[in-house]
């Protein structure tokens, strides 16, 4: 409030003093404090939402008209139009409306009316959680986020923006051009001599091997996750933003950490390329630092340390989902949300109304952005249904593995602590968080997708109850036959349990093949209990197929020096031919008993073939008798 003039005259002046910025008042209501009754109540001056940021134009866009950036308190970020930016920027919880009115037009051009200003206030910035909607007290906002599937969640900070700050600036450096360059030429020549000379399969070999190295591998690959961000964080210094907080939270259901680099908007696309680039950047530099340990210690794991750093390389590279991939293509683009332009590309294929509102939609879009991104979401969306198709299909056979392996997994590793195997209990833990994430993973896929759908199909249907019914009866139909393919054995099978490709990460689990069935049903030809089996520790080398009324074509058979009355296991199905022999191993020159050769008295007894000997395998072979001074299979050389 403000009173014009002052002295004698104005005390007993007792009529309304203009004030700008305020309302009328006299002198006398001044000194005593007294505020007057209006009949027009005073309109509140805008606020902003607490924490907000304003970013400034969102540099090296994708869309025809300039887009300009803001992000809440909560995180959220949100796009603005040139005229939202101006008005918001104006906002300082002092100006009324026909002042920021009077600055817009200044800076926008054209003239801005204060009732425009409020109804952009109310119906466009409050909605958005720009502004504090009135009669607010504080200056917190509930605004709507997007709820993005593919995101992180549970966000916990781990380096606040001080300690990121610090962090940046001394690693800067790294991404001067004369840096990266050697940085790149040196990992070039390091992965020549690890693949091409030295083997970068021997140091995984050797860790799997043993359980401690196993833990620090484990260790060295959380720090590699961590210099990841560094890098991040660095290179959007590098650039001229400022980078924020560094923490951690769950993608999907894995653990995973991010960086804050929401500013890198205000710069060059150059500038968040590099900053996007900036996490593998950092990856490839400690693998080099982990080759420099591997030749000053001469330990091996530090070279698996930088074999398992690939794979990390290529799976952040990959724009499937929200990783390093997603946001470098989505630069490139010059558009900052790809899964966002999903549904309007899908809709603007659409006739009618909503057709034409997503197609006016999409034309916002630069033609090079328009074709990345109707490029990708052309190449994701199928791949994303044909994904949820092949899991629905094959879900009774992973559900059979993934419970059967739990189980063994928590028992095996229960049995090592309970037997004081301190260290094979902590890396049996490790192999158990490893089922269990993927497990937990396809319950939150499998909740998060059927709640989007039926909530998508609640709005598409409202108010058309015949669509609703079609709809349910169609969902039903498509249910059951999906349960009757899974009940009836339609579906594939699960796999039969195999050893373990890493037995270290599974403690107590069988580590040997299952045993071969024994028979149990007479053979035609054999000795009592089916066609002889033989094994092929007994001569190495020796196969053969017996005919007539033996085994059926093309079974391999080898000598074995049993009785003829001995009964023999016959092999399962996949399984190898040959079962365990207790005889002495030809190769270790024990000799064995000789069988008798078969005479023509005992025409249903095929001829045991001899090593060397190599029997036809038609059905109208008739056995050869062996001389009687000669044995079958002679054991001894």
């Amino acid at each position: 409030m403000t009173v014009l003039d002052d002295g004698t005259s104005a005390l007993y002046d007792t009529g309304p003093v203009p004030g700008p910025g305020g309302w009328p008042v006299t002198y006398e209501q001044v000194t005593t404090g007294s505020l007057p009754v209006l009949g027009t109540p005073v309109q509140p001056a805008p606020r902003l939402s607490a924490g907000l940021r304003l970013h400034g134009e969102y540099q090296g866009s994708g869309f025809t008209e300039p887009k300009y950036i803001a992000r809440r308190g909560d995180g959220q970020v949100v796009q603005l139009s040139r005229l939202l930016y101006l008005v918001a920027s104006s906002v300082d919880g002092v100006r009324d409306v026909e002042t920021i009115a009077h600055r817009v037009s200044a800076r926008y051009g054209r003239e801005v009316s204060g009732e425009n200003i409020r109804y952009l206030v109310e119906n466009k910035l409050e909605p958005l959680g720009v502004c504090v909607p009135e009669g607010q007290e504080d200056d917190e906002v509930d605004a709507p986020r997007s709820d993005l599937l593919l995101a992180l969640k549970g966000h916990r900070v781990i380096f606040d923006e001080r300690r990121t700050a610090r962090i940046a600036r001394a690693l800067a450096w790294l991404h001067r051009p004369v840096v990266v360059a050697a940085v790149l030429l040196t990992a070039l020549v390091m992965d020549v001599w690890l693949f091409g000379f030295f083997g970068a399969i021997e140091p995984v070999l050797e860790v799997l091997d043993q359980p401690v190295l196993i833990l620090i591998v484990f260790a060295l690959t959380v720090a590699s996750l961590v210099f990841h961000e560094f890098g991040h964080a660095s290179a959007c210094r590098y650039g001229g933003a400022r980078p924020g907080c560094i923490g951690c939270g769950l993608f999907l259901i894995w653990p995973s950490m991010y960086t804050d680099v929401t500013d890198v908007y205000r710069i060059s696309r150059a500038g968040r390329l590099r900053t996007d680039l900036g996490g593998v950047y950092f990856n490839v530099v400690f693998m080099l630092a982990m080759a420099g340990a591997y030749f000053a210690t001469g330990a091996q794991f530090f070279l698996a340390a930088v074999y398992l750093g690939h794979f990390e390389i290529l799976e952040q590279l990959m724009p499937a989902v929200r990783l390093d991939g997603y946001y470098i293509l989505g630069d490139l683009a010059g558009v900052p949300d790809l899964y966002g332009k999903i549904k309007p590309i899908l809709l603007s294929l659409a006739p009618g109304a909503k057709g034409r509102a997503a197609r006016a939609e999409v034309a916002g879009l630069k033609r090079s952005a328009r074709t990345i991104v109707a490029g990708w979401v052309l190449t994701m969306v199928p791949l994303i249904v044909g994904e949820m198709g092949y899991a629905l299909w094959n879900l009774p056979r992973i559900l059979t593995t993934m419970v059967r392996s739990l189980t063994e997994q928590l028992l095996g590793t229960g049995g090592a602590f309970a037997h004081g195997q301190i260290v094979a209990g902590l890396v049996g833990v490790i192999g158990c968080v490893m089922l269990l994430c993927p497990m937990a993973g396809v319950v939150y896929l499998s909740v998060k997708i059927g709640g989007r759908l039926f909530r998508a199909a609640k709005r598409s249907t409202a108010g058309r109850p015949r669509l609703r019914l079609a709809l349910c009866v169609l969902a039903l139909a498509g249910l059951t036959g999906l349960s009757y393919a899974w009940v009836s054995g339609v579906t594939p099978k699960p796999l039969p349990k195999k050893p373990p490709i890493a037995p270290i990460l599974q403690p107590g689990v069988p580590t040997e093949e299952p045993s071969p069935r024994d028979a149990s049903t007479p053979g035609p030809g054999g000795y009592g209990t089916g066609g002889a089996s033989v094994s092929p520790s007994a001569v190495p080398g020796a196969s053969a197929s017996a005919s007539g009324d033996g085994p059926s074509p093309g079974t391999s058979m080898s000598a074995s020096a049993s009785a003829p009355q001995s009964s023999a296991s016959a092999p399962a199905p996949g399984e190898p031919t040959g079962s365990k022999s207790h005889e002495p191993d030809s190769s270790t020159g024990g000799g064995t008993a000789s069988t008798p050769p078969p005479t023509s008295e005992d025409p249903g007894t095929p001829s045991s073939p001899t090593p060397s000997e190599s029997v036809p395998t038609s059905p109208a072979a008739s056995p050869t008798p062996t001389p009687s001074g000669d044995s079958p299979a002679s054991a001894s050389s």
